[in-house]
């Protein structure tokens, strides 16, 4: 939207409101209007990875189990669980009065059509999918899951917080194939989605569900009472963060999630407008190479570009420069998390050497290839990457291809095993919160799953072998072992370059409270006052 047009528009807008009545006006306290960090162009938290589909999952959908803010797992749509003595059948009892958008109540059969289809696509869900003889329902409220092999974990993984969640879901839509895109959005969450409103590019708008019955216990991160104080929640595509900050400063929205880093002192300083990091672990940058594909279908080539890299470049470009807003990690693990580690790190640390790593590139067989960057445009924590990244390997003399269009095209894209030429791609960047890939169950960016696993298909049976045996780990010992088993390897075959830990702030209306510590933008729980 261009700055004139919005303009006008909020002039509009603020006519009509000052010719309302006063009923009208308190509605209007009762709308929490919001700019997410992207456009929102998949509807199927399911399908994809994009954070944004993930906080459109938030809104309309719920989960059997929640994680707290000190990540403790509790129960959410769940009453609680039993497990047999030998380990290998789960009961979980679902709460009373749990209803769908659709008015239909929400059965076991539901959710287990709804877990069968997310371990498909989820990295830990295919860990515990690869030991489940049967997703099913002993009876209407009773999800029955029998396994082949104990999975102590198994309620760390329906609880998990973040990147592809196990959301509930009717069993008509939860049927959908789980690498097609489901084409309805009933959920059983606090909001419903409002498809009639919808228009990629421009807007999407909730409605409070006044069948949703929340729990008791205080709403924490995605576990406890989710109370829906607004009528409604409408999402505003804003690409331009001027825009945006205008907005936000002259009361237009209420919540701005991301903020450009170079504006946070402007709205620090405005006693409107209040400026929080919401997520107090970070995010860590990566640049994922496609692995299908020349060159990086050669470990030695991708290995090559790790001595290349200066994290600090990467990450001062997303965050205005703040030392504060940022910290190098020279781990595959987030830093500050359990298995942050130095093991076989060299690649990352010391002087950045660019003509040996020409001469590894030479060495490891890159003949000229053109190296084709999928970026976005309109996202300005993962933009500045693929920009880095172009000029970067431009210097190394590599052939590059800088494809900048909006991130829903990039989503859309990378989906894609094509050829580069074909509309298929070498590289992208993103960022992942913190606690997404926090150990091997989660941390997709690191697993060997290949075609089924991340964007990039990456292959490595060493690490899944790992990966499984951290499953099953009676130590923590053991469990840091393993941990570093799967550095190492990340480290020799490099499925991702690592490109620091940042923070991103949220900025809203002072008059706001409620919001909660977490990876997504939560809708409840938020009231004005």
């Amino acid at each position: 939207m261009r700055r004139r047009d919005f303009l006008a528009a909020t002039a509009a807008t603020a006519a009509a409101t000052q010719a309302a009545p006063a009923l009208a006006q308190g509605n209007r306290a009762r709308v929490l209007r919001f700019v997410p960090q992207a456009n929102l162009t998949s509807l199927d938290p399911v399908w994809t990875t994009a954070a944004v589909t993930e906080n459109h999952g938030w809104h309309i959908y719920d989960t059997l189990y929640g994680l707290t803010d000190d990540l403790r797992v509790a129960p959410q749509m769940a009453e609680g669980h039993t497990v047999s003595d030998d380990g290998l059948t789960w009961l979980i009892r679902l709460r009373e009065g749990l209803r769908f958008h659709d008015g239909e109540p929400v059965r076991a059969r539901d959710c287990a059509a709804s877990l069968a289809r997310w371990s498909k696509r989820d990295t830990f869900g295919q860990s515990l999918g690869a030991v489940v003889e049967e997703w099913g329902a002993q009876d209407d409220r009773t999800i029955r899951i029998r396994l082949k092999s104990r999975f102590p974990l198994l309620l760390q993984a329906l609880g998990k917080p973040a990147a592809v969640v196990p959301f509930i879901m009717p069993e008509r839509i939860a049927r959908t194939d789980p690498f097609q895109q489901i084409s309805e959005n009933i959920g059983s969450g606090p909001y419903r989605f409002l498809n009639d409103e919808y228009v990629s590019g421009s807007r999407a708008a909730y409605a409070k569900f006044d069948g949703y019955v929340p729990r008791q216990e205080p709403a924490s991160r995605t576990a406890g009472g989710k109370v829906a104080h607004m009528e409604r929640v409408e999402w505003t595509i804003m690409p331009d963060s001027a825009t945006a900050a205008a907005a936000l400063q002259a009361g237009e929205i209420d919540w701005w999630e991301q903020i450009n880093a170079d504006l946070a002192p402007l709205l620090r300083r405005n006693r409107g407008v209040e400026v929080k990091v919401l997520n107090t672990l970070g995010y860590i940058g990566v640049a994922r190479f496609n692995c299908l594909h020349p060159p990086f279908d050669k470990p030695a080539v991708r290995r090559a570009l790790l001595g290349a890299i200066n994290q600090e470049d990467y990450v001062r470009a997303v965050t205005g420069n703040d030392p504060a807003a940022f910290r190098v990690c020279p781990s595959m693990w987030p830093c500050g998390t359990p298995y942050e580690s130095a093991t076989a790190n060299d690649a990352l640390r010391g002087p950045r050497d660019l003509d040996r790593v020409r001469a590894d590139l030479r060495a490891a067989g890159y003949n000229g290839e053109k190296i084709v960057i999928i970026n976005p445009t309109d996202f300005p924590t993962i933009g500045p990457f693929g920009q880095v990244t172009a000029d970067l390997l431009r210097r190394l003399g590599m052939n590059v291809e800088l494809v900048e269009t909006d991130w829903g095209t990039v989503v859309q894209r990378r989906a894609s095993k094509e050829l580069p030429e074909r509309g298929g791609w070498n590289i992208f960047h993103t960022w992942w919160p913190s606690v997404s890939i926090i150990n091997p169950a989660v941390n997709a960016t690191l697993r060997g799953l290949g075609q089924r696993g991340w964007f990039g298909w990456y292959e490595n049976p060493r690490v899944e072998e790992a990966a499984a045996q951290w499953l099953l780990a009676e130590t923590e010992a053991e469990q840091k072992r393993l941990a570093d088993v799967i550095q190492r390897e990340s480290f020799e075959n490099a499925p991702i370059l690592p490109l620091g830990q940042f923070f991103i702030a949220s900025a809203y209306r002072a008059g706001l409270s409620g919001f909660l510590q977490g990876t997504a933008a939560y809708p409840w729980n938020i009231r004005r006052g």
